[in-house]
């Protein structure tokens, strides 16, 4: 690795990347409603720069699998994600909303660098043997970020304006570009393919995570965990407003998941070895099944008490798993399509999130318990689908 180079800098910079991914989302939604009045209009911009990325994903990690030097590729994605974000935010209010929407599109075809693009480098930084416990804690950058982004998110635009918001969050990710600029370049000790179309990269790492059983399963349980998930947050706001008296305290169950989850991730990173990440996978799921099924209890009873708890033990269930998804992929995927089976997992991630908030959307509305026992059980068959041959 390079002189000077740490997986210590390697850390500083993903969390700083990805809080400013997590504060861009909740930042525009913000901005567009401050600068055009239209709820419709914010709520665009926040799918745009969420939903693009599916299609981002897979595009990115196979150009960065065949590039000589991906920490600069890398860089260049998140200065131009950083850039989009200004874009974004500088048209809002003076180009008509299609523009402003297309902006926001094109902005999030660059977020899986963020996410998966900067893991995927993780092992030219971390030696085998500290690979484990630098897994761990590259997964703890994921709950931090989106622990501190939305906080900081609403901070800022609560002291600063809306639009500082969108600026902070810009800066977040451009303080990264240096960081990501100097990862590491390739060594050549590993495989490595001949340069190939990106159609037929593109190919060859969807046949990777098909035919090798272990990424498959693991791929797969963790889609169906953030359907899941993505049910969990479209209840959410109803959940604070029926049982704990607001939406905003509905709000606050995410923290409460967030802090457990790094402090499961936390212990995972003193006992590495604790058990194989495949089983935790599988394990996680069941962890999120009980969690889901505990907040439908409360919201079927009243009870606010349950809310917390289940928000606590949802986290302990979705810290781990990502970190143990994580080391699945790099025990699993050739060196010359990490990239691409990283940055495609995300954008897989991405979309079953969005799918399973816009099937929960109605049916909370229809019956709130009913909505969070289906996200239960949509989290157990993802373990029992995990324990199958794929």
């Amino acid at each position: 690795m390079p002189k000077g180079y740490s997986v210590r800098s390697y850390l500083a910079g993903a969390t700083a990347a990805r809080a400013g991914d997590e504060m861009a989302g909740p930042a525009l939604l913000l901005a567009g409603l401050a600068l055009t009045g239209s709820a419709a209009h914010a709520s665009s911009l926040l799918a745009g720069i969420t939903v693009s990325a599916a299609v981002g994903g897979p595009v990115l990690g196979a150009l960065l699998d065949r590039a000589e030097r991906p920490g600069r590729l890398l860089a260049c994605a998140l200065a131009l994600y950083a850039v989009g974000l200004a874009a974004v935010l500088a048209g809002l209010g003076r180009l008509p909303t299609a523009w402003t929407v297309v902006l926001a599109v094109l902005t999030g075809l660059l977020g899986p660098a963020l996410s998966g693009g900067w893991t995927a480098q993780l092992p030219r930084v971390a030696a085998d043997p500290h690979l484990p416990r630098a897994n761990a804690l590259d997964a703890m950058t994921f709950g931090a970020a989106s622990l501190a982004g939305p906080a900081l998110a609403g901070g800022a635009a609560e002291a600063l304006g809306a639009p500082t918001a969108v600026v902070l969050a810009a800066a977040l990710v451009a303080a990264a570009v240096p960081v990501a600029w100097r990862l590491p370049a390739r060594t050549g000790t590993g495989p490595r393919a001949r340069p190939a179309p990106v159609a037929g990269a593109l190919a060859a790492g969807f046949r990777v995570i098909l035919r090798r059983p272990p990424l498959a399963r693991a791929t797969l349980v963790s889609v169906v965990c953030c359907a899941a998930q993505g049910m969990l947050t479209a209840c959410v706001p109803l959940l604070g407003a029926r049982v704990l008296g607001s939406a905003g305290r509905g709000a606050l169950l995410f923290s409460c998941a967030a802090v457990s989850a790094l402090v499961a991730n936390a212990v995972l990173a003193r006992h590495p070895r604790f058990a194989a990440p495949d089983t935790i996978v599988r394990a996680a799921a069941l962890v999120q099944a009980a969690a889901l099924a505990l907040a439908a209890t409360g919201a079927a009873t009243g009870r606010p008490t349950a809310l917390p708890v289940a928000a606590v033990l949802f986290g302990v269930g979705e810290g781990p798993q990502l970190t143990a998804l994580f080391a699945v992929r790099h025990r699993e995927s050739p060196e010359h399509l990490r990239g691409q089976i990283f940055t495609t997992g995300a954008s897989l991630k991405v979309t079953a999130f969005a799918l399973g908030a816009a099937v929960a959307g109605p049916l909370a509305t229809r019956s709130l318990p009913g909505a969070l026992l289906v996200a239960a059980g949509t989290a157990a068959a993802a373990a029992a689908v995990g324990r199958e041959r794929v």
